[in-house]
């Protein structure tokens, strides 16, 4: 139960986050017609935040499952990268990896990536007790919104963009970390190797992805961008790594300084 009492602080931001997002699915679903129970089994079978607001909308129209599966794979390519990332992370969890694979939603990667675990805990079990607590965060929202969403009397309109909401605010994030970390290591005068490197992955995603939005336009851009991503950081990943590895450092080692 340590690695729960260790695991549940680092899980407050997304608790805030994934019970709103999980309201506003439960609420979409239920006020486009479809029975409360299903936002709640979709948040514990599919649990793809991004591509349950995409469900409404696919359930809403005819069937065409080979637009589905494209659909589904542009949204969740992204998913490629987590996994190539926790690879070493999740070595060696035993039967908990298949879970932890299943529920790596981008805020849980976010957590365990940069997880850093005290000695004597058990690695598995931290995992574990982050990925379970988002995923019950979500289907608790999911379920709120689904039994209170019916009671709305005001118009809904404007809700599934939460998503994008979400991603830019994610996107954000992650910049400032890494803009902080350079501060605490470098001070006011940051090498411009090292500001590269350390918000390397923002630029690769922003650049190629605009690149590929202008070569194949709005509807067709999304594999292409994941293709490009992946290449580009796949030969940089040696360079790009140990900068990585150096700013999650810093903290702790600015810390220890000031002692």
């Amino acid at each position: 139960m340590r690695e729960l009492r260790i695991a549940f602080p680092k899980t407050i931001p997304i608790l805030t986050g994934y019970l709103f997002l999980g309201i506003t699915y439960g609420i979409l679903m239920v006020t486009n017609g479809f029975p409360f129970w299903l936002p709640v089994l979709t948040a514990v079978i599919v649990y793809t935040g991004s591509m349950e607001f995409l469900l409404v909308g696919i359930l809403l129209s005819p069937f065409h499952p080979f637009s589905v599966l494209a659909s589904t794979l542009m949204v969740c390519a992204r998913h490629i990268f987590y996994g190539l990332s926790m690879l070493q992370k999740y070595r060696g969890t035993g039967k908990a990896k298949f879970y932890l694979i299943y529920t790596t939603s981008d805020e849980t990667f976010a957590v365990n990536c940069d997880a850093r675990i005290p000695e004597g805990l058990s690695r598995s079990k931290y995992y574990f007790w982050v990925s379970f607590l988002d995923q019950l965060y979500w289907v608790t929202g999911s379920a709120l919104g689904a039994l209170f969403g019916g009671l709305l009397t005001f118009r809904t309109d404007g809700l599934d963009f939460v998503m994008t909401a979400m991603f830019v605010c994610i996107f954000l994030n992650q910049w400032l970390r890494d803009a902080d970390s350079l501060h605490l290591r470098y001070g006011k005068h940051i090498p411009w190797r090292a500001l590269l490197l350390s918000h390397a992955p923002e630029l690769v995603g922003t650049g190629a992805s605009l690149l590929c939005l202008a070569v194949f336009g709005p509807e067709r851009f999304i594999i292409p961008s994941m293709i490009v991503i992946l290449a580009i950081l796949a030969i940089t990943r040696k360079q790009v790594e140990p900068a990585a590895d150096v700013l999650r450092t810093a903290p702790d080692t600015e810390k220890g300084n000031s002692k």
